[in-house]
């Protein structure tokens, strides 16, 4: 077994004793303080798997959101508003019915991750779409995670891509 795929066995087994509820709602209230935020008008968010962060509750501010849907090797970028239907993709993840934009549109983008480091790379699921996505497109990106998974250095390969900010509590 790999470094990485051993890290995500941990990182999932952390995330399962955590108050996720708790700390989705601090965070929810971090980003609301934060001026990244505050400024962005479009906004992708990404829709929470089992014990991971849940940042939906931001639906409820003024600002244009988005959901990723991911379409063979490609992460689309879609509308998305409270109460808009969500189908389940080949991952298990709840992903929009709408149609893509282009992505050059989103100001900020929040990206889910297993576990970060404090240099601002990321542990995901091992699919690489956030990677890709963020290479291509130049999005102010930040992680929030529970302090439990932040770590001092993840291992990382060529073609992560570091994240504008990593945000815990």
């Amino acid at each position: 077994m790999d470094c990485k795929t051993s890290l995500r066995i941990s990182a999932k087994n952390i995330r399962k004793k955590l108050d996720i509820s708790s700390k989705s709602l601090k965070l929810t209230s971090k980003i609301r303080q934060m001026p990244e935020y505050i400024e962005a008008k479009n906004v992708l968010l990404f829709y929470p798997m089992k014990y991971e962060i849940n940042l939906l509750d931001l639906l409820n501010d003024s600002k244009n959101f988005y959901l990723p849907k991911v379409c063979k090797d490609k992460l689309l970028i879609c509308p998305f508003q409270k109460g808009d239907r969500l189908e389940k993709s080949c991952f298990n993840v709840c992903e929009p019915c709408s149609n893509s934009i282009e992505p050059e549109i989103i100001d900020l983008a929040f990206v889910p991750a297993l576990m970060a480091d404090k240099m601002g790379y990321r542990l995901g699921y091992g699919g690489g779409f956030y990677d890709r996505f963020l290479t291509n497109y130049k999005i102010k990106s930040i992680v929030p995670i529970a302090k439990e998974l932040l770590v001092d250095e993840l291992p990382r390969e060529e073609f992560d891509v570091a994240v504008y900010k990593v945000l815990c509590t």
